[in-house]
């Protein structure tokens, strides 16, 4: 099944347009949607979920009309919002359990095998009879998770998942995370780089409403060759660098400043790196790479 985004536009009652003229074609497996906050990947999401209608374009999910048959949609998605509330005094097994009552699935025997499975596939078996207000933050995204897989949708949409997450949660997350694109269509909507680079074999990167780049996180880096050179430097030299060179992107270390450029001609007094996709992203956003057509097919 493939998922195809036309020409969709969002403007809030306040004037801010959300969204302009976006336009994807996201296959099955892990897709990154790549952007900074406030950039249009939550209203996207909730979009393609159902909840807020485009003010113009058209989504197609293979023959369902997102925008026209919302019941079909929700029939097969999964939905993990950036911020989801739990009932703390309720176990892991119980609120599941209501939870497939809700997704159609009314037989017990049915849903006593559902909730298994899934509670072990989010490696949450163990802590089932644990009230969910005794869960640590990555738990409650792996329940969340849980949650989402009832019915096994053939869209996913997770929208900022590891926000929060301590660096081993994360780590437990992402590889639940990409155990769930072979068979449906995983959306990965984050402002975190190594989200996508870790998971993601397609990606699109957005900013104020508008796709960016849509390519292929490995070919793009290899578009970047040659092109992404390195110095380090005291951090008072930094605004003449900025005035002499197209800077992507500054970071500490230990105690310096670690200065990325992007230039199409060798610099000198400047190390040449192979480009990461955290390059590819800065690039983009900066305006040296990237259009509103796909950099390579998909």
């Amino acid at each position: 099944m493939e998922l195809q985004i036309r020409n969709v536009s969002k403007i809030y009652p306040n004037g801010v347009q959300a969204l302009k003229n976006v336009t994807l074609t996201i296959p099955n497996g892990m897709y990154g949607l790549l952007g900074p906050n406030g950039a249009g990947k939550s209203t996207l999401m909730r979009i393609l979920a159902t909840l807020q209608e485009p003010d113009e374009g058209n989504i197609q999910l293979g023959s369902i009309n997102v925008v026209k048959q919302k019941e079909e949609v929700r029939k097969t998605l999964g939905y993990l919002p950036q911020e989801f509330g739990v009932y703390p005094k309720v176990s892991a097994e119980s609120l599941l359990d209501h939870f497939a009552i809700l997704k159609g699935i009314t037989t017990r025997a049915a849903r006593k095998e559902a909730v298994e499975a899934l509670l072990r596939q989010t490696n949450l078996w163990d802590v089932r009879k644990q009230k969910l207000g005794g869960y640590s933050g990555g738990m409650k995204q792996r329940f969340g998770v849980a949650v989402a897989l009832l019915g096994n949708p053939k869209l996913m949409i997770v929208d900022e998942p590891t926000a929060g997450l301590d660096p081993a949660e994360r780590v437990r997350f992402l590889n639940l995370l990409s155990e769930l694109g072979e068979n449906s269509v995983v959306i990965l909507s984050t402002h975190i780089v190594e989200d996508v680079s870790e998971l993601c074999t397609r990606m699109a990167i957005i900013n104020r409403g508008e796709i960016l780049l849509e390519a292929v996180p490995l070919q793009a880096m290899e578009g970047l060759k040659g092109r992404i050179y390195r110095r380090i430097i005291e951090k008072s030299a930094l605004p003449q660098l900025e005035r002499d060179h197209k800077i992507i992107s500054t970071k500490l270390l230990g105690g310096r400043t670690v200065v990325h450029v992007y230039s199409e001609k060798a610099l000198g007094g400047f190390e040449l790196v192979p480009p990461d996709l955290e390059d590819v992203y800065f690039s983009a956003m900066a305006g040296h790479i990237g259009s509103r057509k796909p950099e390579v097919a998909l």
